[in-house]
Parts: structure tokens; C-alpha cells; sequence
């Protein structure tokens, strides 16, 4: 049993799409158990139409969900023949629960509706990959994640209920390989016992096709992607990055943990727990190497660096100056439990502290009000956030030269520097 997750950019246009079935081809003999994201930008589509739709301009909202809606259409038009009207059909049916939705009036929080709509991608993306796949031969099953994975109410960063998920996937995904070889999802979404949907946090398909790993005991987990596989920064904001052709477990939690894009900070637990390697490969090319990740300790990393712009530093300071350790802080994270938000960077001093979190205005906005009661509070914006492992004076210098230094935490194998 192996697992393969394939996201957005391998299934961002009909040529993309139409390299899929080559590479299965190549596995036919093997049980696989496809997980696949929402096509291209279509997360970011559809995020519109959650924020027009809470924002009470259900016209717009409408008109941004006919673009999404033509868009599979056509897409299913040029890679179907056989088997599109009954492609067709499902996707009309995923199209009415959102259509529902943006008839009614938002009475819930945002994140409620965010998951409602935003899920709706990989649905569609998974039906058509899979009408195409059966069309060019291989044989698959399409199942609904949603009737498999069980979350809490936590919208848009909803935790797996490990027991109730694990009989699903005992007693209704296992005996699906008993007639094929293939069986073909949806990553990043679940569903509540009251069968509303969530989202598991943003790229979360790579965490899903990870637990479907430790549920099935996969021989392995390959990610397919539009880069050669892992590389020590972004190559859209650094060409010159190099690919790692091995990591550890430990180093690509480091990773993920500061802020690399390339996988979900959840994927890597379930993997570890079990053993099992993950592989980062190249959909454009699969002869390339592409990454392996494993328990093995890998040494001479050259710096590994991440980039997170949209920062903000908010300041706090005691305002009867007495000592923030004392009851601040674990004030302080009680906010950061209930307004879901986590800090990537905190300073404090003896009556002073500082926070650097991603800026989301609404969340920074309750969290400052909030911290208010305790003390003074300033907000600082336009940062970035740069963090090197495995760092060297001279990568140092360089990507901090003519910058201004705002705040810098340092230990000997990484630094954190904000700055603007």
C-alpha cells in the first residue's frame, strides 16, 4: 500500500491533469490510495466567495461562485467523453450545497462558512481526476472524506478524532481495494458528527494523506509537486535554492514549524509514529530523485531558509509595572487559544513583551483589545520575518543588508530576525 497526494499545481490546468494517468500507470500493480487538493487557485477562489458572502453582497459572492463553477465545467468538457455527464452530475451536486449556502444570511461566525464553501474544491477536483483517471483506464474508486474523517467544531483548523476515523478507514476504506487497486479523495477537509464540514488548516492535504498513511500502515507517502522536491528556501523568492535530497523528521518539523510552505507542520507526526518515509517528488519529471524524509539523522545542511512577510510586532508593556511572567503570559495564551492565533516569535523582558504573529486583522485586532485590560498596547506592521537554520555570517549578511532590525532571537543552530 502506498499513498500519493497530488496538490493544486498538478492539477491546475487539462495538461496537468492529462500527465496524472503516465505516472499511475507506472504503480498499476500496486494498492494506492490517491489523495488530491483543489485544482490550481481555486482554495483562493473560493476564500472570495466566503468574505463577500459574510459581508452580506450575496450578488457578488454568486458571480464569484459561477466563475468557479464554469471553470470545473469546462475543464470536464475537454478531458471527458464517456463519462461526463455522470462527472457532470456530481459536480452539480457539490455545486448546490454551496448555492444553498449563499442564498441564506450569515448567522454563524466566519470560520463556519469559510469551511462550508472553501471544502467544496477538492471535491470538485477529486471527481473529475477521477472520471478521468477511470476513462483512461485505471480503474478507482471516489469516496468522500467527509464520511471518513470525523473533527471537532474547530472550523478551519479542526483536529481528527483518531478512534472513530481509524474504523472508518478499517471498515469502509480497506475493502474498497478488494475490487480496485485505486481509491481516490479529498486532502485538507472532514466533517463534524453533525456533518458539517471542516477544514484541517490551510495545505492541509498533505496532513491527510499522512494519517491515511498511519491508518492504512502505508508502505509509504510520496507528495507530488511542481519543484524537484524539497528545497533550502523558496525558489519564487530565492532561484538560487538548492534541493535536499534527504532530511529527518526532526529537521522538516524545524521547517515547518518556522514557516516553510512546502509541508503542512502536522504531516510529519503520524509518518514518525510509524516510521514511514515520505518522499517528495516531481510530477512534472518522476525520474528525478526528488527528497526522502525519514528518522535518519542528516548532516551538513547548508542554511535553510523561510521568508514570512505580513507580520506584525505588537508591543505590551505592564502597566502598573509589575513583572509580565507573573500573570500576563499565561493570560496571554488563553487569548491565543480562544482567538486561534499563533505567535511566531515572542520576546519579553521584565515588564515588557513583544509578539510577532501573521497579520490577520480581524484576529489581531480582538487579540489587542483584549490584551488591553492588562497592558499598553502598540502595534507595529509591515514586517517580515526571516529565519535561517543552519545559518553563516555570510548568508547572514546578505539577506539582512539594508534592512532594519527589529527584533532577533538567536541560538547557535538558527536565528529569527524581524525586520522592515
Amino acid at each position: 500500500m502506498k499513498i500519493f497526494k497530488f496538490g493544486g499545481a498538478s492539477t491546475a490546468s487539462v495538461q496537468r491533469i492529462q500527465q496524472l494517468p503516465a505516472i499511475l500507470r507506472s504503480y498499476r500493480d500496486e494498492q494506492l490510495l490517491v489523495v488530491v487538493s483543489a485544482m490550481g487557485k481555486t482554495t483562493n477562489a473560493l476564500e472570495k466567495v466566503a468574505t463577500a458572502f459574510y459581508d452580506g453582497a450575496r450578488e457578488e459572492a454568486l458571480q464569484l461562485f459561477r466563475q468557479i463553477k464554469d471553470h470545473h465545467l469546462t475543464t470536464a468538457k475537454y478531458l471527458l467523453v464517456q463519462n461526463y455527464l455522470a462527472a457532470e452530475a456530481h459536480l452539480r451536486d457539490f455545486f448546490t450545497e454551496v448555492e444553498w449556502l449563499l442564498h441564506d444570511k450569515p448567522v454563524r461566525e466566519y470560520d463556519y462558512y469559510y469551511d462550508q464553501i472553501v471544502c467544496i474544491g477538492e471535491l470538485l477536483s477529486t471527481s473529475i481526476v477521477s472520471a478521468y483517471l477511470a476513462e483512461s483506464g485505471i480503474g478507482n474508486q471516489w469516496i468522500d472524506v467527509r464520511d471518513i474523517f470525523r473533527t471537532d467544531g474547530n472550523f478551519r483548523d479542526a483536529a481528527i478524532d483518531w478512534a472513530w476515523s481509524e474504523r472508518q478507514v478499517r471498515d469502509n476504506v480497506r475493502p474498497l481495494f478488494n475490487q480496485e487497486n485505486m481509491v481516490v479523495t479529498q486532502g485538507f477537509i472532514g466533517a463534524t458528527s453533525d456533518n458539517e464540514s471542516t477544514t484541517l488548516g490551510r495545505e492541509g492535504s498533505d496532513y491527510t494523506a499522512a494519517i491515511f498513511a498511519a491508518m492504512l500502515d502505508a508502505e509509504n507517502l510520496t507528495i507530488w509537486k511542481d519543484v524537484e522536491g524539497v528545497m533550502n528556501a523558496d525558489p519564487k523568492q530565492f532561484p538560487e535554492a538548492t534541493i535536499l535530497h534527504e532530511l529527518s523528521y526532526d529537521e522538516v518539523i524545524e521547517m515547518a514549524y518556522y514557516g516553510a510552505q512546502v509541508i503542512h507542520p502536522k504531516t510529519i507526526k503520524p509518518l514518525q509514529n510509524k516510521g514511514i518515509p515520505l518522499y517528495v517528488k516531481c510530477f512534472l519529471d518522476p525520474a528525478l530523485p526528488g527528497t526522502v524524509i525519514h528518522k535518519k539523522s542528516v548532516k551538513g545542511l547548508p542554511p535553510i531558509i523561510v521568508l514570512k512577510p505580513g507580520q506584525v510586532l505588537i508591543h505590551l508593556h505592564s502597566k502598573d509595572f509589575s513583572f509580565v511572567g507573573e500573570t500576563g503570559t499565561e493570560r496571554l495564551y488563553h487569548l491565543f487559544s480562544e482567538i486561534r492565533i499563533k505567535p511566531n516569535l515572542m520576546q519579553n523582558g521584565a515588564v515588557s513583551l513583544q509578539i510577532c504573529l501573521d497579520d490577520r486583522p480581524d484576529k489581531i485586532d480582538r487579540l489587542a483589545l483584549a490584551a488591553a485590560e492588562l497592558f499598553d498596547v502598540q502595534i507595529e506592521r509591515g514586517l517580515t520575518l526571516l529565519t535561517i537554520r543552519h545559518y553563516d555570517a555570510e548568508v547572514l549578511q546578505r539577506l539582512t543588508e539594508g534592512k532594519q532590525e527589529v527584533l532577533r532571537q538567536q541560538t547557535a543552530e538558527t536565528v529569527q530576525i524581524l525586520m522592515k
